[in-house]
């Protein structure tokens, strides 16, 4: 792998600067005629997902004018690429200067809060002009991808979904991505209260794929992946497989509990979505268990009525001294 170093002025990264959250496009460094260079967000890179702090960071290190960590770029060798260069790390950092340019969020500065429109011309001027460090990188597609995964551990950890979207890149992916990782996408819409996770860190993606294999092994995960990678150019069978999913638990337990949350929903309709099921019976189950102070966990009650093994219900062992201490004491008169 060829590896350059360079170094870019904000002014440079910033031009050209656009950010579409339908398309899932994000591109800048603009040349002369006004077309992006830069792809900030490719098929393999996840979701924003920096919390205000952290970007409210980078601009604070800017505006001290120390140095931010080493950033890495993809030159494509494929002429027909919608872009020369690609951010292979650090589209973090990028979105949140470009985005504090912008004027879409404002940082406290010298006790005050401070759009970039706002900073006196001189503060503004060394800003564009502050001097970011770039490694531009060419290689075969394997070797950016292996990159990709080493670069980013010291980085925001990766979620195990994320470092499979860099391996299998793909239009399925992205039609996927479209619905499952976006926050207010159809997957949120439609199920986020009984998942656990987050949509942006492509739990939901990750969740709703075990879900139809039937396993959280990550070969398993992978194998599909994989296949539609290959195969696939929509997602649509895995988004009509997640609403059947969603659509079974809301017609078998249409009074919503907090304890629904995170319960492996789609194991069980693969099991028991056949099964005459009768909503009325399992409610009145259900609201009898969940007022029973033995059961330590509310959470299985859910499986415990589809499959009738109390091991789901963690009932409370009492110790042989409680017990003794239970037994009634009966006094002679």
């Amino acid at each position: 792998m060829q590896i350059d170093k360079t170094e870019m002025s904000i002014k440079e990264l910033a031009r050209g600067y656009t950010r579409d959250e339908e398309s899932g496009q994000v591109v800048a460094y603009a040349d002369s005629s006004g077309v992006a260079r830069l792809n900030i967000r490719p098929k393999y890179q996840r979701e924003f997902v920096y919390k205000e702090a952290q970007r409210n960071a980078v601009i604070d290190t800017i505006l001290k004018g120390f140095p931010l960590n080493i950033m890495y770029w993809v030159k494509n060798e494929d002429f027909s690429a919608e872009c020369e260069y690609e951010v292979l790390d650090g589209q973090q950092r990028t979105i949140s200067i470009c985005e504090y340019v912008k004027g879409s969020f404002s940082v406290l500065w010298k006790g005050s809060s401070q759009y970039f429109h706002n900073l006196p011309d001189d503060m503004k001027e060394k800003f564009l002009d502050y001097k970011l460090d770039v490694y531009v990188c060419q290689g075969s597609e394997s070797e950016k991808l292996e990159w990709f995964k080493t670069i980013n551990i010291a980085g925001e950890t990766l979620t195990n979904q994320e470092l499979r979207n860099a391996v299998y890149a793909s239009e399925w992916l992205s039609d996927a991505k479209l619905r499952f990782s976006k926050e207010k996408g159809l997957a949120v819409l439609k199920g986020a209260k009984y998942l656990k996770g987050s949509a942006l860190r492509q739990e939901f993606l990750e969740t709703a794929i075990a879900w139809i294999v039937d396993s959280k092994r990550d070969e398993k995960i992978c194998e599909y992946m994989a296949k539609h990678a290959k195969d696939s150019k929509n997602a649509d069978e895995l988004w009509g497989y997640f609403s059947s999913v969603i659509d079974w638990v809301e017609m078998k337990f249409p009074t919503y509990r907090k304890e629904m949350k995170g319960v492996e929903w789609g194991f069980f309709y693969n099991l028991y979505k056949d099964k005459d099921l009768d909503a009325k019976e399992l409610e009145s189950t259900i609201a009898k268990l969940m007022q029973d102070d033995e059961i330590t966990s509310k959470k299985g009650v859910y499986e415990y009525v589809l499959s009738g093994d109390e091991k789901h219900l963690s009932l409370r062992a009492f110790s042989d001294s409680i017990k003794r201490a239970c037994v009634p004491i009966v006094m002679s008169i």
